[in-house]
């Protein structure tokens, strides 16, 4: 049997096909100028097409990560990434692409999560994923929480800091809005009183500087604070922090674990942290295991 995970981004998309003899073909595209939908389904379209001969054939079912909100009817709610794309059938494209196979989607944040529990041998997890948002999901006995038809865990819209910063989404106080890589740049041009870039930052952190290490220190604590917050909810035995902004500065995982130490209830369970070991596969990976999952 063949099964296909795809990963489905901003500016790219991923596909990962595992064939009946479990041989494997990958294929990466970037999404053209955006005219309409119907030719972004026709790129996605090819890009399946570029796996499927390699994999065998047709598929037994397909897993999709998905960035975009999508309502229960599976119609795209609102996606800032490819703004093009609201009002978008994406359940009745995907099984238009996909005829006799069963198509099952889910927020790529909670496909990591369920990724990075596979890998690491647990059953209950939590996943939060720093980049250009804040992301993540929740694992509970072996599945997600709350599940891809009541919604996805949107981990990076827990409020943190009600007196906060505007978030994308409209409200103020968000993880995202406090702990993001855009976040904790703007917090660092303020600091040092000039712009900062990634690099800049992660070389400032490595010397180190007040300001480089007192502009993260604040997007860690606000993680701290939504790490200890979902343990106390769903009791994980660990939490995996990646993402690629995180991934790429000195010592993040820790700098959140010294904040969770500090926000330690007396005869709690440790929050157990740990970096997150798939990196950028993660979504992928989800998306295949949500492909071979039992029906």
């Amino acid at each position: 049997m063949s099964y296909l995970g795809i990963d489905i981004g901003g500016t790219k998309v991923a596909l990962k096909a595992v064939g009946p003899a479990s041989e494997v073909r990958e294929t990466v595209f970037r999404w053209p100028a955006f005219v309409g939908t119907r030719q972004d389904m026709a790129a996605l379209a090819a890009g399946v097409r570029a796996v499927r001969d390699g994999a065998g054939g047709d598929f037994e079912a397909v897993g999709v990560a998905v960035p975009a909100t999508v309502d229960r009817a599976g119609t795209v709610v609102t996606w800032p990434g490819r703004p093009g794309w609201t009002g978008l059938d994406l359940a009745g494209s995907l099984d238009a692409l996909f005829p006799g196979a069963p198509v099952r989607y889910a927020d790529d944040g909670d496909l990591a999560a369920l990724a990075e529990a596979d890998r690491a041998g647990v059953r209950d997890l939590v996943h939060l994923g720093v980049g250009t948002g804040v992301g993540g999901g929740i694992v509970v006995d072996g599945r997600l929480c709350p599940g891809p038809l009541r919604g996805s865990c949107e981990a990076g819209h827990l409020i943190v800091d009600p007196a906060g910063p505007r978030c994308d989404c409209g409200r103020y106080g968000c993880l995202q809005a406090l702990a993001s890589g855009p976040a904790t740049l703007r917090r660092a041009t303020r600091l040092r009183g000039s712009d900062v870039t990634f690099s800049e930052l992660r070389t400032a952190l490595v010397r180190p500087e007040d300001w480089a290490v007192a502009a993260l220190d604040e997007s860690c604590a606000a993680l701290a604070v939504a790490a200890v917050s979902l343990a106390e909810l769903v009791h994980p035995d660990r939490i995996t922090i990646g993402g690629g902004f995180a991934a790429g500065l000195p010592d993040f995982v820790e700098r959140v674990r010294r904040h969770t130490r500090r926000l330690a209830r007396p005869g709690g369970a440790p929050v157990v942290l740990a970096d997150a070991a798939l990196g950028g596969l993660s979504s992928l990976q989800g998306a295949l295991l949500l492909a071979r999952a039992p029906v």
